[in-house]
């Protein structure tokens, strides 16, 4: 038996199908414009796939926040169509197959914790940094959903007066800061390039880097305090930066190394799983409902 995974972006799909232990025959198309272009896309999809695998179920992971109860996407993202309607009743109909859904970071965080960097840990906090900074909360290898669905939105939390985590902990905060303190165009400045120039020497760039880390760092610090986890994994584009977690371990000792109030440091580390993650966790939540619905 196998499972036909897709993980739903705003430029474009994926899908692969989860069979014998692994993600085979993956592969992608645009994101449709509509939900009758979708759902004709994915059912042509899964009966394609028929063809060479015996399919017990459909997994998800799209953007949203997902009603597990209510059985729909609510909230908002780019794919506006997959909101507030019985997604989950159409689309068994469909299929002839049951289907699950999980938030796409949700997801990323559940691959990680099925058989990535957290597959020893029950209990951890996955930090996606990237345009801005969302997560998942995982406890005892399930997803959180929080009472209003937002369980792991960590780039509202406040680091300031006015400054919120996801506008001064991202790369793409760096490259926007930067772009303004020099006058220039922030559609033509990004934050591997103010990296680069804080290597070189750029003394802008490096006080931009620095402020970076340091937001990054207390966020970090405020989660670990809130929610004690075995370990925090971060993902996003930021996770391939080479000495990432190396930074931040000597900015968390800067700020609270010897302070009486930080009496432990947390367990930093990236992802293991990057394009595929979606897909991986999405088949891990589906198989967690199909266990849920049986106990």
């Amino acid at each position: 038996m196998a499972i036909l995974a897709f993980d739903i972006g705003g430029t474009a799909v994926k899908y692969g199908v989860w069979v014998n232990e692994s993600l085979v025959g993956q592969d992608k198309f645009r994101t449709p414009k509509t939900w009758i272009e979708m759902k004709d896309k994915l059912v042509g999809i899964k009966q394609f796939v028929e063809r060479v695998y015996e399919l017990e179920g459909v997994a998800f992971s799209a953007p949203g926040a997902v009603n597990q109860q209510g059985r729909q996407i609510e909230g908002m993202s780019a794919v506006r169509y997959l909101h507030f309607f019985p997604i989950y009743d159409e689309l068994e109909a469909a299929f002839g197959l049951p289907v699950s859904f999980e938030n796409d970071a949700n997801c990323a965080a559940l691959a990680e914790v099925w058989k990535g960097a957290a597959r020893y840990n029950s209990n951890v906090l996955f930090v996606v940094i990237g345009t801005g900074i969302g997560g998942a909360v995982i406890i005892d290898k399930k997803v959180q959903q929080g009472q209003h669905l937002s369980a792991g939105e960590f780039g509202y939390m406040l680091l300031g007066e006015d400054k919120i985590f996801s506008s001064v902990g991202t790369a793409v905060g760096v490259a926007r800061r930067y772009a303004e303190r020099n006058g220039l165009d922030p559609e033509e400045v990004d934050g591997k390039e103010v990296f680069e120039r804080a290597t070189a020497g750029d003394t802008v760039a490096l006080e931009e880097v620095n402020t970076f880390f340091k937001y990054l760092t207390i966020g970090l610090h405020n989660l670990a305090y809130a929610f004690d986890p075995e370990k925090i994994i971060l993902g996003g584009g930021v996770s391939s930066m080479e000495g990432l977690v190396e930074r931040l371990e000597v900015e968390y000792e800067k700020q609270f190394g010897g302070h009486e109030f930080s009496i432990f440091t947390p367990v930093i580390d990236t992802c293991d799983f990057k394009n595929d993650a979606n897909l991986i966790g999405a088949v891990y939540n589906y198989l967690q409902r199909i266990e849920q619905k049986d106990a």
